[in-house]
């Protein structure tokens, strides 16, 4: 956010009476190509700023946004913030405004993302669908590029700003009777190889053709990363001081015991390299590397400033911008990998099934953290060392307390995407016992 614009909203506060004042900038350039039956259908590109403003009057906060960024829509968002923060009630343990921190840069804007043309995305995906099509089969899905910058000030001193770029290929090859799916991400488009994505998805199609169908029960299970993304991502929210405090975490008198095994270990780690985000929360508060999970024992979480405060520890830079019921999580999630490969995970397997992705996922029980949803885009039996035939889907119900103590083998950590969580820094699993409880029409 430029300096003269912040000037602007204060000069507009002061106006008012008001001195204590937080703003906001985002601004996002997304471009994206979609294919579908062998063909580009589609491609937008859509430019937006936003300006969200947060008054602090006497216990009192509240935010108002707007995409006007001239003066007169400046004055205005700042006089309806100061107006609705008026009217709100007043919270005895709402903090002041942050106070300014060194925040370490982590470059994360490529020009090769930034500057990607229709024609660079339409020339990728043109490759990706005759790399699957020369199979016989049929191509979709995106090709996205796009920028981002996130810029906060308040009248405190805080003046903290992040950009990245950002690339996604997703692709899902769809045969007779079966599909295979890939999807990747990275800041750098370079480091995206949509041909590759396109081979392993025709592969995973070619592979599950004809699948055969086996009756429910607990398998050996081989996990790919995007599906271990989808199913354990769906925990981290709970690794939270608010969520603690408000008894809605499975987490409540449980850190510091032992509930995974001892071969998981997972950090939070906003600097990591192959993450991507800002290294600072919506406060302008530096994002501190937190150990969740160390050798199946949970030892840290999540703190913004307020429940930092209420609980007498240190905020670690992982709040949300105020107000919000949901205070903090950590959203740069590494879990620690191995080093087995997925080959050797199946060479080492006399039974079992290989999971490409999930999908559908939802929370059975909240507390011991068992989850229901359904395998899809390839699904393999592994007999005897091999993948010997493509399966039909399956629906599970698996405990993430009981899967995570099950771990029998990890590969290595790569960055992941999937559908149902944000990217993360996640390996591939072998899981024994992993219970499967229907065969899916699908």
């Amino acid at each position: 956010m430029p300096d003269d614009l912040f000037q602007q909203v204060l000069d507009a506060a002061r106006a008012l009476g008001v001195t204590g004042i937080e703003a906001i900038v985002s601004e996002e350039t997304q471009a994206l190509t979609r294919f579908a039956n062998d063909a580009i259908h589609q491609n937008v590109c859509e430019q937006s700023t936003q300006l969200s403003v947060r008054p602090v009057i006497d216990g009192r906060t509240a935010r108002a946004t707007t995409n006007r960024l001239d003066g007169d829509g400046i004055r205005r968002v700042v006089a309806e913030a100061i107006a609705i923060t008026r009217l709100t009630e007043r919270d005895a343990d709402l903090p002041p405004l942050a106070e300014p921190s060194e925040i370490e840069d982590v470059p994360r804007y490529f020009d090769s993302t930034a500057r990607a043309t229709p024609e660079d995305r339409a020339q990728a995906v043109a490759e990706a669908i005759h790399a699957v099509s020369s199979e016989g089969q049929t191509a979709a899905g995106i090709y996205s590029t796009g920028e981002s910058r996130f810029a906060l000030y308040n009248s405190r001193g805080v003046a903290a700003s992040y950009r990245e770029t950002m690339a996604r290929f997703s692709i899902t090859a769809m045969a007779g009777d079966s599909s295979g799916w890939a999807k990747a991400s990275a800041c750098d488009r370079r480091a995206l190889d949509p041909v590759a994505l396109a081979r392993s998805a025709a592969r995973k199609a070619d592979g599950s053709r004809h699948p055969r169908e086996l009756p429910a029960g607990r398998y050996t299970v081989i996990l790919e990363p995007a599906a271990v993304l989808d199913l354990v991502g769906q925990m981290f929210m709970d690794f939270s001081g608010t969520a603690l405090a408000d008894g809605r975490s499975f987490l409540k008198d449980r850190v510091g015991r032992k509930l995974f095994g001892e071969n998981i270990t997972i950090h939070d780690d906003a600097r990591h390299p192959l993450q991507s985000g800002a290294a600072f929360d919506a406060e302008g508060v530096p994002r501190r590397r937190l150990t969740l999970v160390d050798a199946g024992v949970v030892r840290e979480i999540a703190w913004c400033r307020q429940a930092a405060a209420l609980a007498g520890v240190p905020a670690t830079g992982h709040g949300f911008p105020l107000p919000n019921e949901i205070g903090e999580a950590p959203m740069n999630i590494v879990i620690a990998g191995g080093d087995t490969s997925v080959e050797e995970m199946v060479a080492a397997t006399s039974r079992g099934v290989l999971v490409t992705r999930l999908w559908y996922i939802r929370e059975v029980d909240p507390y011991e953290k068992i989850f229901t949803g359904m395998t899809r885009d390839g699904t393999f039996l592994v007999e005897d060392g091999k993948v010997s035939a493509g399966v039909r889907n399956f629906r599970f119900n698996v405990g993430l307390l009981e899967m995570l103590s099950n771990v029998e083998a990890l590969s290595r950590a790569v960055r992941a995407s999937g559908e149902e969580t944000f990217d993360m820094v996640a390996p591939a699993m072998k899981v024994r016992g992993f219970n499967f409880t229907e065969v899916t029409r699908f």
